[in-house]
């Protein structure tokens, strides 16, 4: 099941850029295991969407608090929802 997670960053661009490397190349990990579907920043740089391929919303909850990005408190908020792609 794919759960969509609507993130928003704390406005901390210095942290974003700096953490940034690590975020991309765990994400690059999660998408080679079949865990992520997409991903990709607001154009704003204020968060992000990413789409993980979970088999629960725990195991979901468990990609993003494992992310570079969530550890170093870059994200700020996030809702995470179970996502049915029709198209």
């Amino acid at each position: 099941m794919k759960y969509a997670a609507f993130i928003q960053y704390h406005r901390d661009p210095e942290k974003i850029q700096a953490v940034r490397p690590a975020h991309r190349e765990y994400l690059a990990g999660l998408k080679e295991k079949g865990k992520l579907w997409a991903s990709g920043p607001f154009t704003d740089d204020s968060g992000a969407l990413i789409i993980y391929e979970a088999e629960s919303e725990a195991e979901a909850r468990s990609l993003l608090e494992n992310d570079p990005f969530y550890e170093a408190g870059v994200f700020a908020t996030w809702d995470l929802r179970p996502w049915r792609q029709v198209f």
